[in-house]
């Protein structure tokens, strides 16, 4: 089979290699879509992985072509969506069922390998069936979209609060989306690309509430809007220490603010910054991964049903399709920021036709 193999920082290679056999409690999904995913950028350009050589790519979906021995069979020809965590399942966390914050993972695309291939080894427990009604493309935004929704239940928005979500990549993006089908109606986004407002606009934003970070003071902007009080909650999704300050700023007396976004750098706190923390008696909350129980109520299961009833259209983030064999291309773009986008997908060879139809996003680049 042909996949995308990273055999160490900015060295990934499109290449021939075997196709890989399932074990016991394993299939063998042929991969449709796959998502390059912002964490992809500088695991591949930049750090390297956990091992080399290896597989990148965790947000993906597809068709189960083969069963191991000990799997149930009716997955053959299922169309699946893949959680790319892989629990211990002995830790305290495990446990409980919190198996996003296991100790011991492993984690398809960068711990083993994951869906920058033609097909990729993923455990039965792992998988959740597609109803027929979602394409590959939105099974592939499962896991990004299950993040934004995990952040937005880690603190339980009330219809008549105020939440800012700071940073409109594909996690803030989605949180607009969520929050927007949750009936939340204060909602307010501060980005610094025009591209991204716009698209939280077509998204059904009011452009009242939208902010551009570039040409407006962000903390004042959300005060002016809550009459000098300040938000309610602030989602955090930009990650860098400015951000964070001000998220900060922006929040009301006994607000919370949610740290989404992964760090660039060590964070440090202001003394004026704590001491608002401490005279405001803020919530800080950090959220991680996302839940996946085989269980109706995990946000798995939560994004996967807006999708099928339609509350939420995923491929309308999708900006730019290209053929798996082009990834480079994508990364290139994401990570010279070369051109605007929000998420960046690879379509799969031996594609179905009657998927495509489901591929309408609101700004395409590449082959479709």
């Amino acid at each position: 089979m042909k996949a995308w193999v990273l055999h160490g920082a900015d060295d990934i290679r499109y290449e021939e290699i075997e196709r890989p056999q399932p074990a016991d409690c394993e299939v063998l999904v042929r991969v449709q879509a796959a998502g390059i995913c912002g964490s992809d950028v500088p695991r591949i350009y930049k750090t390297g992985a956990h091992v080399h050589p290896l597989i990148p790519g965790h947000e993906f979906s597809g068709i189960v072509e083969k069963t191991g021995t000990s799997t149930n069979p009716e997955w053959e020809g299922k169309r699946v969506g893949v959680f790319p965590l892989i629990p211990c399942r002995e830790c305290i966390p495990c446990r409980k069922r919190q198996y996003e914050l296991c100790r011991n993972y492993s984690y398809l695309g960068s711990r083993r390998n994951g869906g920058f291939a033609e097909y990729v080894l993923v455990p039965e427990w792992n998988l959740i069936e597609l109803p027929a009604n979602v394409s590959f493309t939105e099974a592939a935004m499962l896991e990004p979209m299950a993040v934004a929704v995990h952040a937005m239940r880690r603190v339980r928005i009330s219809h008549g609060e105020w939440a800012v979500v700071y940073g409109l990549g594909t996690i803030g993006m989605s949180l607009v989306m969520f929050l927007m089908e949750a009936g939340v109606h204060n909602i307010m986004a501060v980005g610094n690309k025009g591209f991204q407002l716009q698209i939280a606009c077509r998204l059904g934003l009011d452009g009242q509430r939208c902010c551009d970070s570039r040409g407006q003071d962000a903390v004042q902007w959300v005060r002016e809007h809550t009459d000098g009080t300040g938000a309610d909650i602030v989602f955090e999704c930009v990650g860098r220490n400015e951000t964070i300050a001000q998220a900060v700023r922006m929040a009301a007396p006994s607000g919370y603010v949610c740290l989404v976004g992964n760090p660039y750098s060590d964070m440090m706190l202001d003394k004026d910054i704590y001491w608002k923390i401490l005279r405001d008696q803020l919530v800080i909350t950090g959220t991680w991964n996302s839940s996946f129980m085989h269980h109706p109520d995990d946000d798995w299961h939560y994004v996967l049903d807006r999708f099928s009833r339609k509350r939420v259209s995923p491929e309308n983030l999708v900006t730019h399709r290209l053929p798996v064999e082009r990834l480079r291309q994508g990364l290139h773009i994401m990570r010279d920021k070369t051109e605007d986008y929000i998420k960046i997908m690879a379509i799969g060879t031996g594609r179905p036709e009657a998927e495509e139809a489901h591929c309408t996003g609101v700004y395409i680049q590449g082959d479709q």
